[in-house]
């Protein structure tokens, strides 16, 4: 077992204080962290069995089984809940096994007031474990990328795949010049072609189906006729949508922002009236989170707001943000974000606002 680390003692305090310190099995059930998580943690699961043929895992991170454990209880909300404990995860840089601490903030309606408080008690617990380390705060918001999108014209598909994207750099242009360029329309037979340009859903699924059939390709073995069918005609409207030269200058304009993000509200102003474009309810939000983050006394000056960041969990919905080091190449030092939609996909009967974080408690010993 990893020794627990130094900070414990006073990080346990303060999460007493501002939370209800939980206990979370180390054992849980893989499936929801298989669904939910992002692709680079799904491949570091330690994977197992139960004696009855479940899959389950070690627990890789605490945010969704705290989510989890507040659905089963039934619990009400508002609710806050602080943990400490380890985690695991293969092929790791600095050991498979870790310590993460963090909070979970669950059922505040004040979406702004709880992002600030979140983003305000991960710095204070980074400083309290590493007093006089300088660190990088960095702030993106997925609501605010999606809005542009939404604004710019795109349609919902492009909209969503672009979504999915958000933090991965390499993967996010990549898309974005398949939306520019022209692309190599899909390998279909004639008769396949102009049924899903026409988007006729049935006449597609009876000819893949004759086809099938005709191939000896059993319809068990895979998708069915009507699935192939949908993503088909999906693949062809999303193939026939370019970005203008213009739409293609502005998206790139946004996600080249980066700055303190004191001045982040104006400037996403200023360049939502120089497109015509109207961000609505997603910058006046971003606007009053920057305002609860200076007022709970955190300088917005010292946090940089970047368009194009995000975080690789596949949850988060808002607001997202790290802290690093300004000293040592370590990799995140904390980390969290909102991720509204979470808590109903895992079973809630209801919708649940969320937003936590966690902090890598060995990272930190490296600084202290």
């Amino acid at each position: 077992m990893t020794r627990a680390p130094s900070s414990a003692r006073a990080l346990t305090a303060y999460l007493s204080a501002r939370a209800t310190l939980t206990t979370i099995p180390v054992i849980q059930p893989a499936e929801p962290f298989l669904d939910m998580a992002g692709e680079d943690l799904r491949r570091r699961i330690f994977l197992t069995e139960s004696e009855t043929g479940e899959q389950l895992c070690l627990r890789p991170e605490f945010t969704i089984p705290v989510c989890l454990s507040h659905i089963a209880e039934g619990s009400n909300t508002p609710a806050r809940y602080a943990y400490l404990g380890e985690v695991f995860r293969q092929r790791r840089a600095g050991g498979s096994e870790f310590f993460q601490a963090g909070i979970e903030d669950l059922g505040d309606d004040d979406t702004s007031r709880a992002d600030a408080k979140s983003l305000t008690e991960a710095v204070e617990m980074v400083r309290l474990a590493a007093p006089s380390a300088g660190l990088e705060i960095l702030l993106g918001d997925q609501t605010i990328f999606e809005a542009v999108l939404k604004a710019l014209g795109l349609p919902r598909g492009w909209r969503m795949r672009l979504a999915r994207t958000f933090g991965n750099e390499g993967l996010l242009k990549e898309m974005l010049k398949d939306l520019s360029d022209e692309r190599p329309k899909p390998s279909l037979s004639p008769e396949t072609a102009a049924l899903s340009s026409k988007a006729d859903a049935a006449g597609l699924a009876a000819v893949i189906a004759e086809e099938m059939q005709a191939t000896g390709f059993p319809a068990h073995a895979g998708r069915s006729p009507e699935e192939i069918a949908a993503r088909l005609i999906e693949k062809s409207e999303l193939a026939s949508v370019r970005l203008t030269k213009k739409q293609f200058a502005a998206l790139t304009e946004f996600l080249a922002i980066r700055e303190p993000l004191s001045k982040a509200p104006e400037h996403l102003k200023r360049f939502s009236q120089a497109e015509s474009i109207d961000l609505g309810a997603a910058l006046d939000a971003f606007t009053e989170r920057t305002a609860q983050i200076a007022k709970l006394g955190l300088d917005t000056s010292s946090v940089t707001y970047d368009a194009a960041f995000g975080r690789p969990l596949d949850y988060y919905t808002g607001l997202v943000f790290e802290i690093r080091s300004k000293d040592k190449d370590l990799g995140a030092l904390a980390g969290g974000g909102r991720y509204d939609r979470l808590l109903t996909l895992l079973g809630a009967s209801k919708p649940i606002p969320g937003v936590g974080f966690s902090l890598w408690l060995d990272r930190l010993e490296a600084l202290a």
